[in-house]
C-alpha cells in the first residue's frame, strides 16, 4: 500500500449552471494548470458540467461513459495525471449525481453516485448505489460527493475507509445565502468536523471541493456557491484551506501524504475504541 507523498490540486472554479461547454473547457484549464505545477491528481466540484441541482440536467445530462466523460479521460490521458470530477449522469430513465475517478492512462477507475441526496434535490437525482476504492501507485482513492460526509451521515466515510480508502476526495458545491456574513458567520464548521472525525478515527486524508459562483436556476436559485475547499489529513491536522467567496476561482495545491491504515478488518473495532469512537 502506498504512503509516498505526492503533489494534489483543488481547482476550486466556477460553475455556471446549465452551460456545460464552458464549464468543460474551464475543468479542463484547470487540469493543464495542475499539471504544469506537478501535481498527480486534480479535484474538480460536483455536478461541474451542469451546475447542482440545475434543471438542465433533464435535457441535457449523459450517460457515463459518454462525450463529458471523455472529454475528461482524453485530459488526464494528455496531461497525465488522476482527474477527480463530479458529473451528471444520465442512466436509462434516471439521473444522478456523480463523480468519476480517472487515472492517467485515462480510464475511469471508479465511479460513485450520491447516496446522501437532499430531499429538495430528490426530484431530480435517484439515490446512489454503490460505494468502491481504487488502489493505485497514489494509494488507495476513494470517492464520495457533498453531503455524503454531512455528521448525520458519516456512516458512508466509515465504510469506505474500512474499505481501506487513504485519500478520500469530495467533489462539492457549498451554498449559502447570497447576504450570507463570513465574518459574523465563518463557513465550514459542520465540515470541518465530519472531516477531522474520520481523518483522526482511521489516519486518513479527506478533501472536500467546492465549486464558486451564483446558483442560477433550482431549489436553491438566488444562493451563492463559495468555495471554502479544505484538506484535512490524519490526526485531524488541516492541510489547506481555500478561500471564500463566490469569485474565488483558485487552484490550490498542496502534499498529500498517505498513511497506513491503522487497522483490518475485525482488528479495526479495537483499534477505534482506542481512539473513542464506540460505534458500529
Amino acid at each position: 500500500m502506498a504512503t509516498k507523498s505526492f503533489k494534489l490540486a483543488m481547482a476550486q472554479m466556477l460553475v455556471e449552471g446549465g452551460h456545460p461547454e464552458r464549464n468543460l473547457a474551464r475543468a479542463k484549464d484547470r487540469i493543464r494548470e495542475a499539471a504544469s505545477q506537478g501535481c498527480s491528481i486534480v479535484v474538480l466540484p460536483e455536478c461541474l458540467d451542469l451546475g447542482w441541482t440545475h434543471p438542465s440536467a433533464r435535457q441535457l445530462a449523459k450517460t457515463i461513459p459518454g462525450p463529458v466523460s471523455d472529454s475528461l479521460c482524453e485530459s488526464a490521458l494528455g496531461l497525465g495525471l488522476y482527474v477527480v470530477a463530479g458529473l451528471t449522469e444520465r442512466f436509462h430513465s434516471r439521473i444522478y449525481n456523480a463523480a468519476i475517478l480517472v487515472s492517467p492512462s485515462g480510464e475511469i477507475l471508479l465511479k460513485h453516485r450520491k447516496i446522501n441526496v437532499l430531499d429538495i434535490a430528490q426530484d431530480l437525482y435517484s439515490i446512489g448505489d454503490r460505494l468502491s476504492v481504487a488502489e493505485t501507485e497514489l494509494g488507495t482513492l476513494a470517492v464520495n460527493i457533498c453531503a455524503d460526509n454531512f455528521p448525520s451521515s458519516l456512516a458512508i466515510g466509515h465504510c469506505l475507509a474500512r474499505m481501506g480508502a487513504q485519500v478520500l476526495l469530495s467533489p462539492s458545491a457549498w451554498a449559502v445565502d447570497a447576504d450570507h456574513d463570513n465574518e459574523k458567520d465563518p463557513y465550514g464548521g459542520m465540515w470541518r468536523e465530519a472531516y477531522t472525525l474520520l481523518a483522526t478515527l482511521y489516519d486518513i486524508t479527506v478533501v472536500g471541493l467546492s465549486n464558486v459562483g451564483p446558483i442560477s436556476a433550482g431549489p436553491w436559485e438566488g444562493r451563492k456557491c463559495i468555495g471554502c475547499s479544505m484538506a484535512i489529513g490524519p490526526g485531524g491536522e488541516v492541510l489547506a484551506q481555500a478561500p471564500y467567496g463566490e469569485d474565488a476561482d483558485v487552484l490550490e495545491v498542496l502534499e498529500i501524504a498517505p498513511k497506513e491504515p491503522v487497522a483490518k478488518g475485525t482488528h479495526l473495532a479495537g483499534e477505534l475504541r482506542k481512539k473513542g469512537y464506540e460505534g458500529p
